[in-house]
């Protein structure tokens, strides 16, 4: 296999802007998590290019760019590739000539989805098979990062299904993978920790690899048996992991869950809980109509509640409507942000409603065009020697790209494990 580490990196002018994404590191923080996700990595064998998506506002862009280029100058070892603003724009036109009638940002700096489509295009055309995301505010935790990354990829299980993409899990800073279920009263109808845990705890007593209903997109490994098929919806506002999960499964793929590979979490503090709880809002009546719509075509697989339970099912039900509700008053009356919460509850669940209506269908149409855009421009060989000669780091040495033959499109065969380990 021939993999790449694909980093998504966020930045912005200073602490006291707050970006459109979860977080964003500030051009002049002294020490930016970035740098200690590289550091994390130089303990790792086998590491062939780390690909660092360079996600800033125009203002900052410049000086983002000079920070994230000495970063990695740092570790050359690394082979790190800088895909900034100048190099988005240039996969984007070779997109746009491979489907010229394709339409919107779906491979781009904006938006979480285009974000992670844009690195999926990118080891495309640079002819990796693998690709394996992870978040600049993770480390890896051990020199077997990447072997553990791709154990069981391109293989097939016991039962013959493929293992073409799957999700390690993260721990936090005392070294645990649940999530809080201490919750406000608030927040009596916005409960997804605990589904979340029921779910985890199951999966991390089972056997190393087994179906997965969770996604992390910073411990993430998808096979070009995948990614040349299936790509992240950039009509989503967040959530993409997740929401990937449910589009390998509506096109007969499933995301993997390995319980021996993880990573550990350390993000900075998060600002604007209602701006979060907005986008979700909108994340998850736009994921329900979504796959309502993908259940009228006989030629996709339905993806229902019933068979998300018990994590994430509650949150693609007609539940959701009564738990958004409940929710935005219930903040509301009960935290600082009276009027964001109030907002959302008296307008923003409507405006949601019709982005979901709206958007419904975009991700389908959008997924006609995917698998030809792949493969024209799979190791592209003229575009793959400018990304490597733009986007190296000054003082670092450029590393050709390997050009292959093409994404595979068959597993290897061979079950994946043995005796207990094996995925079931």
């Amino acid at each position: 296999m021939n993999p790449v580490i694909v980093i998504p990196s966020y930045w912005t002018t200073s602490e006291e802007v707050v970006g459109t994404y979860d977080h964003a590191t500030p051009v002049d923080a002294p020490e930016p998590e970035l740098a200690r996700c590289l550091e994390s990595l130089e303990q790792v064998r086998g590491v062939m290019r780390t690909v660092v998506l360079l996600v800033a506002p125009p203002e900052a862009a410049e000086a983002a760019r000079s920070r994230v280029d000495a970063i990695c100058a740092e570790h050359p070892n690394l082979t790190p590739l800088v895909v900034g603003a100048p190099e988005a724009r240039t996969v984007q036109n070779a997109v746009i000539a491979a489907a010229p009638r394709l339409s919107g940002e779906t491979v781009s700096l904006r938006g979480y989805g285009a974000i992670r489509n844009l690195g999926l295009m990118v080891a495309t055309i640079l002819s990796h098979d693998v690709v394996v995301f992870l978040d600049d505010d993770e480390v890896a935790l051990g020199p077997d990062f990447l072997v553990e990354a791709v154990y069981g990829l391109g293989q097939l299980t016991r039962q013959n299904l493929p293992v073409a993409a799957k999700s390690g899990f993260f721990i936090d800073a005392e070294g645990s993978c649940l999530a809080n279920e201490r919750l406000p009263w608030y927040d009596r109808d916005w409960d997804k920790n605990i589904g979340f845990n029921r779910w985890m705890r199951t999966a991390q007593e089972g056997t190393r690899i087994s179906r997965s209903n969770f996604a992390c997109g910073g411990c993430m490994a998808i096979h070009a048996e995948a990614f040349s098929q299936v790509a992240f919806d950039p009509y989503i506002t967040r959530g993409e992991d997740m929401d990937y999960l449910f589009s390998l499964r509506l096109y007969g793929m499933d995301m993997w869950f390995d319980n021996q590979w993880c990573v550990r979490h350390l993000p900075p503090s998060t600002p604007r809980p209602a701006n979060r709880f907005k986008q979700n809002v909108f994340r998850w009546l736009y994921e329900r109509a979504k796959l309502a719509h993908a259940a009228t075509k006989q030629d996709l697989s339905q993806v229902t509640p019933e068979s998300l339970m018990p994590y994430p099912g509650p949150w693609v039900s007609d539940d959701l409507d009564r738990r958004i509700r409940s929710t935005a008053l219930r903040r509301a009356v009960g935290t600082r942000d009276h009027a964001e919460y109030l907002a959302v509850w008296s307008s923003g669940y409507r405006e949601a409603l019709q982005n979901a209506e709206r958007n419904a269908r975009s991700y389908l149409s959008f997924m006609s065009w995917w698998p030809a855009i792949v493969q024209h421009l799979w190791g592209e060989r003229d575009l793959a020697a400018w990304l490597v000669d733009h986007g190296t780091p000054p003082g670092v040495a450029a590393y050709n790209p390997y050009v292959g033959d093409g994404p595979s499109t068959a597993a290897a065969t061979g079950p994946v494990g043995t005796g207990e380990g094996a995925p079931s």
